[in-house]
């Protein structure tokens, strides 16, 4: 993509309103419009980076067996009332009627769709497990929408379904999707922490939310330091093995994490002083068992092997990509702007012409464009006619991880600038072998 053709309105300052890093570096960087409280556009920057994410999280979703689907976001409010929950969501519910006065409602959630689908098509154990998921945009009427789209009113959730027999079955899928939070989150670069959630009124112990560690979290979290040393799930890991699943939950259950609402100051005690850790951090998912909850009051049953109907068990898990754009800011940023992960970024490379219209210049940064681009490396290519501080500033601020920079000085010497984003570092390398160490 030539920059001169895209969509970048970048600003030198950021707005009043920005409280927290992402968001000023997201409105900074052009990434997002706010339009009115809570809900944003997603500008082309922004939303190449959303859906990357996206498309990361349902890669892991399919890899633990779960089955996609797209479910509307408008959902009927008698739904709601058989679950008993319509009257009880309170104010965050954004209600809303049709032309032929039908009560309805823009979904914060999808438990009682979810359930109403699986009930009209699943009669037997032998349809099951089952885990359903879709990647659709929600609407919470939030009091106070702050943060940008860390905690927005509108937000694109990924929420996932089990259904189970029984409680051991429930256990299974939990775990599947525990090992695929592990792996989602490092995929895109981040060391996470699964860490006690309150269960609410179901009671078990089968709740957890996903922690990443970030100086400007929004809460204080506990935990034992060698969770940082804990070796992500591999590729390869067997979804189907409860045993094998079911060690790498126990080990990454195994030492104290916490946060602060569930925080046990006797029990953090007996960690060894040197193991304590505590750090703000911000929630970028959530998985949860809750029974029967939904599938008894809405009719949600199976026959079992013994011939008997019978409720299935059900959980819920949650991933916001949209969430997640902001959290990944801000676990990793410096004074210049965003430094993203690779698999993530935007764009992987750009190409910075630092003298547009000179004949050298523009055949060797066409030359070093086209390739990259040829490569399958996602590729900007600063064609603007800008002094060099402006474009470094740029790529600097949208965080792209490498930067080719071509001017008429080094290429007499038939060399260009090699940076790394992430590290700072420098180094004049040959056009060939600048995008031999892009493509790897």
């Amino acid at each position: 993509m030539r920059l001169s053709r895209f969509l970048l309105p970048s600003l030198r300052e950021a707005p009043r309103e920005a409280e927290i890093v992402s968001h000023r570096l997201m409105l900074r960087a052009g990434m997002i419009r706010q339009q009115s409280a809570g809900i944003y556009s997603w500008l082309p920057l922004g939303y190449r980076v959303l859906r990357k994410i996206e498309a990361i999280v349902r890669e892991e979703q399919n890899r633990s067996g779960a089955i996609e689907l797209l479910m509307p976001t408008i959902q009927s409010a008698e739904l709601w009332r058989e679950s008993g929950r319509y009257d009880a969501y309170g104010k965050e519910m954004l209600r809303i009627s049709d032309r032929h006065e039908r009560e309805m409602l823009f979904g914060p959630t999808n438990e009682e769709m979810i359930t109403d689908i699986f009930r009209s098509y699943v009669r037997s154990y032998r349809d099951l497990p089952m885990n359903l998921y879709h990647i659709q945009w929600k609407f919470r009427d939030e009091v106070r929408p702050r943060f940008g789209v860390m905690r927005s009113r509108e937000f694109l959730m990924k929420d996932a379904y089990s259904f189970d027999l029984d409680q051991a079955g429930a256990r299974h899928s939990y775990n599947k999707m525990f090992v695929a939070y592990l792996r989602t989150f490092a995929r895109l670069g981040l060391k996470s922490i699964p860490m006690r959630a309150d269960t609410g009124p179901i009671g078990g112990d089968l709740s957890h939310e996903f922690i990443i560690l970030a100086s400007t979290g929004e809460s204080e979290v506990f935990c034992h330091r060698d969770y940082l040393d804990f070796d992500v799930p591999p590729a390869d890991t067997d979804f189907e093995s409860r045993d094998g699943l079911q060690a790498i939950v126990d080990r990454w259950t195994s030492l104290y994490a916490a946060t602060s609402e569930m925080h046990d100051a006797g029990e953090f005690a007996g960690v060894p002083e040197p193991d304590r850790m505590s750090a703000r951090g911000i929630e970028v998912g959530h998985i949860f068992y809750f029974g029967t909850k939904y599938s008894a009051p809405m009719g949600a049953k199976v026959t079992g092997p013994d011939g008997v109907e019978r409720e299935v068990h059900m959980g819920s898990y949650g991933i916001g990509p949209s969430r997640l754009v902001a959290a990944i800011i801000e676990a990793s940023h410096d004074e210049a702007g965003i430094i993203w992960p690779e698999a993530i970024a935007p764009f992987r490379a750009a190409v910075l012409n630092l003298r547009v219209g000179d004949a050298a210049t523009d055949a060797a940064c066409g030359d070093l464009y086209r390739g990259l681009e040829a490569a399958g490396v996602d590729t900007l290519y600063d064609d603007r006619d800008e002094r060099p501080g402006g474009k470094f500033a740029t790529a600097d601020l949208i965080g792209i991880p490498w930067q080719v920079i071509v001017g008429p000085k080094g290429l007499a010497e038939g060399k260009v600038e090699l940076k790394r984003r992430a590290t700072g570092e420098r180094e004049l390398v040959t056009p060939a072998d600048a995008l031999r160490r892009i493509v790897g």
